[in-house]
């Protein structure tokens, strides 16, 4: 048996930061790996559907080169997915070996950690052990237990298909649901989004979700809502058919494929449970200080069901390792286009917290001149503010990933609205909207 001072079971964005912290530190530390480094944000999630994104971002640029006086000649764009992956495919493997730079110094162990006590792991028929045990092994595509769900696809495979489908049903009208409906109705796929709420993205801005929803349908993405998915079925020409439920009424659409995206499902390590952590339909049950019910493991990231985003898996790792971190607010960001993000709280959270009174403002990117000239006026940015106190931001438009950072630098720090509107922002800029929303709270 061979002796840690830190053993971390993962090395996604939880856990390869808590390895390098663990480095840092001057502790003993091994990190267990079945897979490649970086885990499912850096190879089958956020980095390989971000190239994605970027490939049809360059497809509309090009087909609306014409309203800003370049003409290309019709017929001449084609998309050639083979290369669009094989360009995913460079990135992720660029960023595997920066990864790799970030845990130099630690022991790497590739291998499927299991418990078989509670300070005692097994991973390649070699047991370790240490005071310290940081469990990161994230989470994996959920599917639903409908009739046909093998023929549906996940993300992960989406990734590596290099044939662009003539169609596609997306099952699930949450983050993954949207951003792969963005990408491939941009490349040229018919596209119908299968949601059983009411509204796509529960748990966003109603607002957003709703903006985000009509612009999508502009481009050629169906939707069909408060509509459950019951049985996905091969047609004999080798398509696929969903049926589905809507308002109590049956209904049904021939594609050439199906995306499943209703969520993710929290990782456990064979061996946990026996070892005597507590696991829930969520995740690994942690308390405020991430640790489970064995005392001195610790669970972080997606398999805890907390908040299954890597910004807040790797801010959940950096407290664990003692590094001052605040948790609140996470903010979180759909890469469509229109891309949203939000940071704080939402209007309904806000009344429902009976935070009173509240001031709601609605600022349309149609009024700031950067969008413009962009030809992106499609968008808004709503401020929920209490006073002098911002409690919420949510923004539709582009770069809405990066704009909505100013707002949670300023809820983090509790800036009141004045220190905002103070500021002196460049003109002309996008985060001009911050501001100009802030001043007519």
């Amino acid at each position: 048996m061979t002796r840690y001072d830190l053993i971390v079971i993962g090395a996604g964005p939880a856990g390869y930061p808590a390895t390098a912290c663990g480095v840092r530190q001057g502790l003993k530390t091994l990190l267990i790996e079945s897979g490649p480094l970086g885990g499912a944000c850096l190879n089958r999630g956020c980095i390989p559907t971000k190239t994605f994104c970027r490939s049809a971002d360059a497809a509309l640029e090009a087909a609306r080169a014409g309203e800003f006086g370049v003409d290309i000649p019709a017929g001449t764009i084609t998309i050639d997915m083979p290369r669009i992956v094989e360009r995913k495919n460079q990135i992720v493997a660029q960023l595997r070996e920066a990864v790799a730079a970030v845990v130099n110094g630690a022991d790497v162990k590739t291998g499927m950690a299991r418990f078989i006590s509670p300070t005692e792991v097994e991973a390649d028929g070699e047991t370790f052990t240490a005071p310290k045990i940081v469990v990161a092994t994230g989470a994996r595509p959920a599917m639903l237990p409908i009739p046909g769900a093998e023929l549906c696809v996940t993300s992960d495979h989406l990734l590596d298909t290099t044939a662009l489908p003539s169609s596609m049903a997306v099952i699930g009208g949450g983050v993954i649901g949207m951003e792969f409906a963005s990408v491939y109705v941009a490349l040229g796929c018919e596209v119908t989004v299968i949601e059983y709420c009411k509204e796509i993205l529960p748990g966003f801005d109603r607002d957003i979700a709703k903006r985000l929803r009509s612009s999508l349908s502009k481009r050629g993405v169906k939707f069909l809502l408060s509509a459950a998915a019951t049985a996905v079925e091969e047609n004999g020409d080798g398509s696929l058919k969903v049926r589905y439920e809507a308002k109590n009424k049956p209904g049904e659409t021939d594609v050439e494929k199906v995306l499943m995206a209703v969520g993710r499902k929290a990782v456990i390590p064979d061996g946990i449970a026996e070892a005597g952590a507590a696991i829930t339909p969520k995740g690994i049950t942690v308390d405020e200080n991430f640790q489970t019910t064995i005392p001195g493991v610790y669970a972080v990231g997606d398999c805890n069901g907390i908040c299954q985003l890597a910004h807040a898996a790797t801010a959940q790792a950096r407290r664990v390792m003692g590094v001052d971190t605040d948790l609140s607010p996470i903010p979180a960001a759909v890469f469509t286009v229109p891309e949203a993000a939000s940071a704080g709280l939402t209007e309904e959270q806000a009344e429902a917290q009976g935070i009173s009174p509240i001031r709601v403002v609605k600022l349309p990117f149609r009024a700031n001149g950067k969008a413009l000239t962009q030809g992106e006026a499609d968008g808004m940015v709503k401020m929920v503010v209490s006073g002098d106190r911002i409690l919420g931001c949510h923004i539709l438009g582009p770069h809405a990933s990066d704009l909505i950072m100013e707002v949670s630098l300023a809820i983090s720090a509790g800036l009141p609205v004045s220190a905002v509107t103070r500021a002196i922002h460049p003109h002309p800029t996008l985060c001009e909207l911050i501001p100009s929303a802030l001043s007519q709270a």
